[in-house]
């Protein structure tokens, strides 16, 4: 009884790429064939899925460009940062970072070196990373236009890395962290690579049938006896690399034979149900598309499917505010992390971000407005100046309309200088206002006192003095306008001088509502601020003969400490915990960079 053959043929196995430090070559390949950003053009082209989703997300990462809340107040290192990041190559960054993973600029120096005078998107796929130091650093990356033709004879042009030459051009190279990977950075659709594939061979497998009169695949038998292993596995190679793969559907084989009686035999094989079949392995391909891209729904990027979520303005929503946060924002991140280190570079300081491409109605406006800056950045959303000015205007009461200058007399007009000549600090901590009532109660004065800077303050007694300074004192380019002056003026504040403030329409805007008037005591610079008023209790200081005397040029010949302070008679105490708690940190702030 003749027995059959039957021979498998396995299919490719899809892995993460390969880096490789190559024994006599001093850069590291990327993929089997170090061709492995190809690899990502080829399933970008391929796959339509994967085509509009890059395109897509790439789109919403550079959104209307790149942009900074204190254009205003910094114009001319506006001017500058807009020079050197030009749409074009913002776009092309954002793009590759989307596509590749990771993105490269070219920096070009000044001849003296001294700025930044230009920068060029670089193309990612025509560098390869340099073999890192010592350290673990990498000092610098090769170029060659077409890796996959480069030939061992063929010298790539070594560019140094940002920051580790004197030369007039280097590399910038970003790239996210990715567990186990350190010259390159795999994209974030790695696990849908496959299916970005199986989607390409799906379209091509139905094109070529069409193109070839949907004539079936076919099944060819040999009747002329079984031959020997090795002739089996050489007619089966050459029938492998010839007919095998998506693109030769539908194709048939012309076979020649000695005689009709040993003519080999061709059988059709019909596919049951096969539609099915194909339908479900594109669906399946796209639906694992999107979930490696992690779109929260596909008709944010002008994909429609079936799936619930999208079907109402509310879920479109409430998808974009999501996909916005999760997937769009990290991007921006990243690209604007290397943006500030080439402006640090010019000394340039700008708190900078992406405008949206949200549809204005899906951008929630109302918890930001208080703080214009800050809602600049959070929604991504640019006010123009008079609109800014308009708004503002509307919180001023006509009589009570303060610019800056005037605010800032009026802040040097409550407080007073610190007379470290007359008094020594005994005591400062943050305010806890729960207690000034008992501190009050303490020293016998109860009384409120008149906002006179001249004056002393109700909490003043015999030997001691309490005042508030505004803290902390750091000069941030991110300050709001009133945290900026507070600490310019730096000057120490009886109660009853802040408590005059509540009234004074100082930081217009920043109140309840955008109130003109508010609670300075206890919000300091508005919601959001991370400044918190600081208590400092004075003692007066003695002469040589240990007398408590209001002279000037006394000698401070002995330190006064705390327990002296209260064997005197004075116990500093807490108070209520709003008053020493920065506004960012109360309940339903949230944290923010400094302000």
């Amino acid at each position: 009884m003749k027995s059959t053959e039957v021979s498998i043929v396995n299919l490719s196995t899809y892995t993460s790429p390969k880096v490789t430090e190559i024994r006599n070559k001093d850069w590291v390949a990327y993929g089997d064939d170090n061709d492995y950003f190809q690899y990502l053009i080829d399933r970008y082209n391929g796959s339509a899925t994967n085509n509009a989703i890059i395109n897509g997300i790439s789109e919403m990462i550079f959104g209307k460009g790149l942009d900074a809340t204190d254009s205003n107040r910094k114009p001319d290192e506006y001017a500058q940062m807009v020079s050197l990041f030009h749409k074009d190559c913002v776009r092309k960054l954002a793009y590759d970072l989307k596509l590749m993973g990771q993105c490269a600029m070219q920096i070009i120096y000044s001849k003296d070196r001294n700025t930044i005078a230009q920068v060029e998107h670089f193309p990612i796929e025509t560098l390869r990373a340099e073999k890192a130091n010592e350290d673990g650093d990498i000092e610098a990356y090769y170029y060659f236009s077409d890796w996959k033709k480069i030939k061992p004879n063929d010298k790539p042009e070594r560019i140094p890395a940002f920051g580790y030459s004197n030369a007039p051009i280097e590399i910038l190279y970003v790239k996210p962290y990715r567990a186990g990977f350190y010259y390159y950075s795999p994209v974030d659709y790695q696990g849908g690579l496959q299916y970005a594939e199986l989607e390409e061979e799906i379209s091509n497998y139905h094109l070529n049938n069409i193109l070839n009169g949907l004539a079936p695949s076919m099944l060819i038998n040999f009747n002329n006896g079984t031959p020997n292993e090795e002739e089996r596995e050489l007619i089966e190679r050459r029938i492998y690399q010839k007919f095998s793969g998506s693109s030769n559907a539908g194709k048939f084989i012309l076979a020649f034979n000695d005689d009709p009686a040993q003519q080999a035999t061709i059988d059709p094989i019909q596919l049951s149900d096969a539609h099915n079949q194909y339908q479900f392995l594109s669906d399946e391909s796209m639906r694992k598309i999107m979930v490696s891209h992690r779109v929260v729904s596909p008709m944010l990027l002008g994909i429609k499917d079936n799936s619930g979520l999208g079907n109402n303005a509310d879920e479109l929503k409430t998808a974009s505010i999501l996909m916005d946060n999760t997937v769009i924002r990290p991007f921006q991140t990243l690209l604007i992390d290397a943006f500030e280190k080439v402006l640090s570079y010019n000394d340039i300081s700008l708190n900078l971000y992406f405008k949206t491409l949200q549809p204005l109605e899906f951008t929630d406006l109302e918890g930001t407005m208080v703080d214009e800056e800050t809602r600049e950045e959070e929604t991504g959303v640019k006010m123009s100046v008079n609109e800014s000015k308009e708004k503002m205007c509307t919180h001023l009461s006509s009589d009570k309309d303060f610019n800056d200058k005037e605010i800032f007399e009026k802040l040097k007009e409550l407080g007073e200088e610190e007379d470290l000549d007359e008094w020594e600090i005994v005591d400062e901590r943050p305010v806890d206002y729960d207690q000034e009532e008992a501190l009050d109660k303490m020293i016998g004065l109860v009384s409120a006192g008149s906002p006179d800077a001249d004056a002393k303050s109700s909490q003043d007694r015999a030997l001691f003095k309490v005042r508030y300074q505004y803290a902390p004192i750091r000069n941030s380019d991110n300050s709001r306008e009133f945290c900026r002056l507070m600490e310019d003026v730096n000057l120490i504040y009886r109660k009853e001088d802040i408590i005059q403030m509540n009234s004074e329409p100082v930081n217009a805007g920043f109140g309840p509502d955008g109130a003109a008037t508010y609670n300075i005591w206890f919000y300091k610079g508005g919601s959001y601020c991370h400044h918190f008023w600081k208590r400092k209790t004075y003692m007066r200081k003695r002469n040589s003969q240990g007398q408590f005397l209001p002279n000037e040029g006394l000698e401070n010949d002995k330190n006064i400490s705390v327990n002296e302070a209260r064997a005197q008679g004075f116990t500093p105490t807490q108070n209520n915990p709003k008053v020493a708690m920065r506004p960012v940190d109360m309940p339903n702030g949230a944290s923010r960079k400094n302000r």
